[in-house]
C-alpha cells in the first residue's frame, strides 16, 4: 500500500507530467481558457489514461511478452489509445453536448497527446504490475486535471488585469505556465 501511494504522489505532484515532464502542453495550453472547459478535458484524460493504462498492461504482460513482440508496444499502445479516445469522443457528444463542441479539436488530440502515450510506455519501462501501472496512470491524469483547472482558473482572472501589450495573449500564459512548472518543482523533495 505504501508503494502504490508513493507512486500516486510521486506521479501527480512531485513528477507532474504537464509541469515537470512538460509532456500534454497542447491541451494543457489549448483548453485552458475556461474552468469548465478544462475540468471536461482533465476528466476525459483521467478516463483515457486510466483505463489505457490498464489495457495496454494486460496486452503487454499477457501478449506482447509471451510472443516476444514487445517492439510492437509502441502501435499497439497508439491503437488502444485511439480506439479508447474514440468512446470518450462518442460518450460526450450524445451525452454532454456543449462539452463536446467546447473541447473541440483537443479532444481527438488526445490520441496523440503525449502525456497518454508516455504514461503507457513508462508503465512498461518501469516494469510496474497492472496494479501499479494503473494507479500511475490515475494519478498522472489527475496531477494533470490539476494543472489544467488552475491554469484555467489563472487564466480567467488574468482577462481582468491590465497587462503589458507585449505580454498579452500566448505570452502571459507561457509565463503563467513557467510559474506553475517552478512552483511545483517544490515538491521535488518530497519523495
Amino acid at each position: 500500500m505504501k508503494e502504490l501511494l508513493i507512486i500516486a504522489v510521486g506521479a501527480a505532484i512531485v513528477n507532474n507530467v504537464v509541469l515537470s515532464q512538460f509532456l500534454g502542453i497542447c491541451a494543457f495550453l489549448g483548453v485552458s481558457k475556461k474552468t469548465e472547459t478544462a475540468a471536461g478535458m482533465g476528466g476525459a484524460v483521467i478516463f483515457v489514461i486510466t483505463l489505457s493504462s490498464f489495457v495496454t498492461g494486460l496486452i503487454y504482460k499477457y501478449i506482447l511478452t509471451p510472443l516476444n513482440v514487445q517492439y510492437l508496444q509502441t502501435i499497439v499502445f497508439i491503437l488502444v489509445i485511439a480506439a479508447l479516445v474514440q468512446l470518450v469522443e462518442m460518450f460526450l457528444k450524445k451525452s454532454i453536448p456543449s462539452l463536446y463542441q467546447a473541447l473541440g479539436v483537443y479532444l481527438p488530440l488526445i490520441t496523440t497527446n503525449c502525456a497518454v502515450l508516455g504514461v503507457a510506455l513508462n508503465n512498461v519501462t518501469k516494469s510496474y504490475t497492472i496494479l501499479q501501472g494503473v494507479v500511475n496512470g490515475l494519478a498522472t491524469s489527475v496531477g494533470f486535471f490539476i494543472a489544467i483547472v488552475i491554469m484555467a482558473g489563472i487564466r480567467e482572472k488574468i482577462e481582468y488585469n491590465d497587462i503589458p501589450k507585449r505580454f498579452q495573449g500566448t505570452a502571459i500564459v507561457l509565463i503563467t505556465a513557467a510559474l506553475m512548472s517552478i512552483a511545483f518543482m517544490g515538491f521535488s523533495g518530497m519523495i
